[in-house]
């Protein structure tokens, strides 16, 4: 399905240089942020207090929020747990107080605030438990990295697998510089969407890949960069289509979806913008440059001496 086909190529492998200088800065910024400031690691990795609370009548969740907030734990996550009456927060662990004085001062807070409230339950998650989800966090980004590889190299060629990984690591250490900068608060919800933009952003690497051979096999007179040229301007209208429903969707998301899907939206838009860039930009240019060619995709298939190659009866293959 295509919006519109464009008749010339576009030479994006033109501006490939600058444009990958851009990259390399703004990844180079991402470590640096990631260094300096860390990330904002939720209560899912630092351990903290979960409590659950319910009300007589549906919460106002921007009011829990608010004196949560006034008692100085600044972007908790609040939110309707089973029904609209009932409220789960995540406190973060504290200097000098016990998760049991946690729950307490909050308890007592929203109690002033609306004495009908009432504590259901409450729970300690320890440090060790937020080290062991660190743990099987980077383990899974590892095994989905190591997959990636794995499957590229078995379907292209290990050019193609490296150019590929390193566009999709850029994309991810990117998401994770903008999380460290603005220090928006990284959770599992958004671990899960890092990993989503991992696949996203392969998925528009493979297609542009599998248009790079099948132009090497329909066009045999054009030079490789006339052909990556050509694979991308041929999957715009594709690409077009399929980014743009996909960040019709996250954007509501991120837009109408409150503060539970706030940062995994954001992880979301910043990685398909990235993703798209990257696949277009890194992935292609740094195959170009380690020198992808016709022979790397298609076997031609060498005729002994005498034999006619455009005889398939004529010689013997080697």
């Amino acid at each position: 399905m295509e919006l519109f086909r464009i008749r010339k190529d576009i030479p994006f492998m033109r501006h490939a240089i600058v444009l990958n200088a851009v990259s390399a800065i703004t990844f180079v910024l991402a470590v640096f942020f990631l260094v300096t400031r860390g990330l904002n690691l939720s209560v899912e990795f630092t351990g903290g207090t979960v409590m659950e609370v319910a009300y007589e009548q549906p919460a106002d969740l921007e009011a829990v929020r608010k004196v949560v907030e006034g008692l100085g734990y600044a972007e908790v996550p609040v939110q309707n747990f089973g029904t609209a009456k009932d409220v789960l927060l995540r406190l973060p662990a504290k200097a000098g107080q016990t998760s049991g004085q946690q729950s307490e001062t909050v308890l007592s807070a929203l109690k002033a605030q609306n004495p009908a409230v009432t504590l259901k339950r409450t729970e300690f998650v320890g440090p060790q438990v937020g080290q062991e989800l660190v743990q099987h966090g980077l383990m899974a980004l590892g095994l989905v990295i190591a997959g990636i590889v794995i499957y590229l190299a078995i379907r292209f060629e290990w050019k193609y697998a490296v150019s590929a990984i390193i566009a999709n690591l850029h994309d991810v250490v990117i998401i994770l510089g903008f999380f460290a900068f603005f220090q928006w608060e990284f959770s599992l919800a958004v671990l899960a969407a890092v990993l989503a933009v991992l696949g996203y952003s392969v998925n528009e690497s493979v297609v542009i890949f599998d248009r790079i051979r099948e132009t090497f096999r329909r066009q045999r007179k054009k030079t490789t960069v006339q052909i990556i040229d050509h694979a991308i301007t041929s999957t715009i209208s594709r690409t077009i289509i399929t980014h743009g429903s996909t960040q019709i969707m996250v954007l509501s998301m991120l837009l109408f979806g409150g503060p539970t899907l706030h940062y995994f939206a954001m992880a979301l838009t910043i990685g398909i913008l990235f993703g798209i860039y990257s696949s277009v930009f890194v992935a292609a240019a740094i195959a170009m440059w380690l020198g992808i060619k016709r022979e790397d995709l298609i076997k031609t298939p060498v005729k002994t001496a005498g034999g006619d190659p455009d005889d398939p009866n004529s010689g013997a293959m080697v």
